[in-house]
């Protein structure tokens, strides 16, 4: 049987992405193409931030409320967490054993390298270390003092704690919370639709994205750092196909399914090189492949605090790269210091914008590595991104899964009916 071709999404991203390369390389160096083209950008971007919040508090209100249970939501919770740190860890060591065994930073002529401006990265991180990102400040912070406020400043884990205690609240009152469930039921469905609404616009963002990129950058700048990119890439795709892959197989789920099932949002996610541009449809298709709601509301906007598998990759990967390029050889125990600090580090801002970049900052000094080599690689930061980026996406949509299996609440058929009605399309 002849397969249909559609033109979906991902075809229109795809075109999106190749148009807004093309742009930006005719007119690198045109200050005009960010003048016209960031504008639709960040429409874009603007978009697809005003739907989160109220997407993840009635989807998690929902799932709670639905669950009702406070034991079994704190046991989900721990199992959720011990995950999550098991395989950021993972991901850390993978990337200094990268970085250990290839030497991306070896023989690198650093007068061939451009520097790029990393002021607003000094600035957002001694922001950070003045406000002391310890444990106990992350507990702490998790409690918001004021709502609507952490829900303006799209704080993440005070949302989960308001909503996952507002749908206790619901399940606890019985039939006087009916008339509640309902509102969020029909919030939650008016922004699902509002989400497939904005998706028709992605195409443009894209373009304009990728056009500004290239454009300042542009194509001849990134060969000198070509060694280090090459290695990111490589070092996320073995990270996607052979552990995240085998943590698919260990619980009966084939890794190349989950990645055709989400084609459209990972190529989204590497576009836009941001994690929110495809939360709503990563939690609508996770749900649709077989994890329960309340699962997936509460592990896919948890793992965006804690689960940034390519994130802290990278960052491992970059301090080794810049000590390389100094010359400087970091013991087992500074790499284990490394290791450590990056844990805490990785899980204490997430959420602050160039996190990758700010936890490179108030981390690299620990063990002697000088901030200012982070200037070579702030040029090409942002095409690094869009690969971890699409590590963090797969990662937390498989967390779910894990998560879902775990509690021997994954609905099988349902993943094989929708994974079927994927394979009649191209």
């Amino acid at each position: 049987m002849k397969r249909k071709f559609k033109f979906t999404l991902a075809y229109q991203i795809l075109v999106g992405l190749v148009l807004g390369i093309i742009v930006g390389a005719v007119f690198f160096g045109n200050p005009s193409v960010e003048k016209y083209l960031q504008p639709i950008g960040t429409m874009f971007i603007n978009m697809i931030k005003m739907i989160v919040v109220p997407i993840i508090v009635s989807t998690l209100i929902l799932g709670v409320a639905g669950t009702g249970d406070i034991k079994q939501l704190g046991k989900l919770g721990g199992k959720t967490l011990i995950y999550f740190e098991v395989v950021t860890t993972f991901a850390i060591i993978v990337g200094l054993l990268a970085a250990n065994l290839f030497q991306p930073g070896e023989g690198v002529d650093m007068t061939n390298l451009a520097k790029g401006d990393i002021e607003q990265y000094v600035q957002t991180s001694e922001q950070v270390q003045k406000e002391d990102h310890g444990i106990l400040d992350i507990i702490v912070g998790i409690v918001p003092d004021n709502i609507v406020q952490a829900m303006a400043a799209g704080e993440m884990l005070p949302i989960i704690f308001f909503s996952v205690l507002f749908g206790l609240g619901i399940a606890a009152i019985g039939d006087k919370g009916k008339p509640v469930l309902a509102f969020f039921q029909g919030t939650a469905d008016a922004m699902f639709w509002v989400t497939n609404l904005i998706m028709k616009f992605a195409p443009f963002g894209v373009f304009a994205l990728i056009g500004v990129t290239v454009s300042k950058f542009g194509l001849e700048s990134l060969l000198p750092l070509g060694k280090l990119m090459i290695l990111v890439y490589a070092t996320m795709i073995f990270f996607i196909i052979v552990v995240l892959g085998g943590i698919a197989k260990l619980v009966g789920i084939n890794i190349f399914h989950l990645l055709k099932v989400l084609k459209d949002e990972l190529l989204l996610a590497y576009s836009t090189s941001s994690s929110e541009t495809v939360l709503p449809k990563v939690m609508e298709k996770m749900e649709k492949f077989g994890a329960p709601k309340d699962i997936v509301s509460f592990v896919v906007p948890t793992g965006y605090s804690f689960n940034l598998d390519g994130s802290t990759l990278y960052q491992a990967i970059a301090a080794i790269f810049i000590a390389q390029m100094y010359g400087i050889d970091l013991s087992i125990s500074q790499q284990v210091t490394l290791v450590l600090v990056l844990m805490v580090t990785s899980k204490g801002i997430a959420g602050v914008p160039g996190v990758s970049f700010v936890v490179l900052l108030a981390t690299l000094g620990t063990v002697g590595i000088p901030l200012e080599g982070l200037a070579f690689i702030a040029g090409i930061d942002r095409l690094l991104d869009m690969a971890r980026t699409v590590v963090n996406v797969v990662g937390n949509a498989l967390a779910t899964i894990v998560m879902a299996k775990w509690e021997g609440r994954f609905d099988q058929q349902k993943e094989e009916e929708y994974y079927l009605s994927l394979e009649k399309t191209v």
